[in-house]
C-alpha cells in the first residue's frame, strides 16, 4: 500500500463531518500504515487537526513518538480498527461515524434487508447491526467483526456506522451510500414493510458489482 499522509487522513476526516456524516468529535478514521495505522486523536475537532496530531500505532495499542513534541491520544475506538485490519487484510481504511438515519435504525437494533438492490454495495444481501458493547470494549469489537461477516459495512445497535474499504476516497463514498440507504430505508418503514428482493436476486447483483465500474 502507498504510504497516505496525515493531511490526507485529516482532509477525509473534515469532509465527515462538512458532509453530514458525523458531528463534532464523534466518531473516526484510520488507515492501514506499514505494520500499523494512522488513526484520529480522541477528543479533537476535526477542523483543528494538524498533521502532528495524528497517531501512529501498531495493532497492539502501542503509540508511536510524536513529531514536534506532540503526543496525543488515539481514538477510544483504536482496537476496532485495529482488529479490522488484523481480519481483514483488503481493509486499508476503516471509517466510524454517527449518520443520522443510520444510527436511527441502529437504536431499533434494525438490519438494513434487501429492500433496494444497492444493498449489496456493502457486500451482501443486508448490512447487519452488531449487537450492542461498551465503545472502546473488546466486546464490542467482537460483535462488530461477526456483523462482518463476507461484509465491509454494518451498523453498530445504539451507536452509528462501521464501513472499510481499499483507500479512503472509497470508504467516505461507502459511507455516504450507505447513510443514504438508511435514510430510503426509515423512508420507506414509515410507508409500512416493504417487499424484499430474493436472494437469488442479490446473487445475481452481487455478481454485477464485483465487475461494476472497473475499466480495463
Amino acid at each position: 500500500m502507498t504510504e497516505i499522509p496525515s493531511s490526507q487522513l485529516i482532509k477525509t476526516a473534515q469532509a465527515m463531518n462538512s458532509g453530514g456524516l458525523n458531528q463534532g468529535t464523534s466518531g473516526n478514521l484510520s488507515v492501514r500504515s506499514g505494520s500499523g495505522m494512522l488513526i484520529t486523536p480522541s477528543g479533537m475537532e476535526y477542523t483543528d487537526l494538524e498533521p502532528e496530531d495524528i497517531v501512529s500505532m501498531d495493532f497492539e495499542g502501542i503509540v508511536s513518538p510524536g513529531g514536534g513534541g506532540v503526543q496525543r491520544k488515539p481514538s477510544s475506538e483504536w482496537r476496532l480498527h485495529a482488529d479490522i485490519y488484523r481480519q481483514y487484510p483488503q481493509a486499508n481504511a476503516v471509517l466510524h461515524a454517527h449518520p443520522v438515519y443510520c444510527t436511527a435504525l441502529s437504536c431499533m437494533s434494525k438490519d438494513i434487508p434487501a429492500f433496494h438492490y444497492m444493498v449489496a454495495i456493502a457486500g451482501g444481501r443486508d448490512i447487519r447491526c452488531a449487537h450492542y458493547a461498551t465503545f472502546g470494549s473488546r466486546e464490542l469489537s467482537g460483535h462488530v467483526l461477526e456483523a462482518l461477516r463476507d461484509r465491509k459495512a454494518c451498523l453498530m445497535a445504539h451507536h452509528g456506522l462501521l464501513c472499510f474499504e481499499e483507500n479512503l476516497t472509497r470508504v467516505l463514498r461507502l459511507a455516504n451510500e450507505i447513510e443514504h440507504l438508511a435514510r430510503v430505508y426509515s423512508t420507506v418503514l414509515s410507508l409500512g414493510q416493504p417487499d424484499l428482493l430474493t436472494d437469488t436476486e442479490m446473487a445475481r447483483v452481487l455478481d454485477r458489482f464485483s465487475t461494476y465500474g472497473k475499466q480495463d
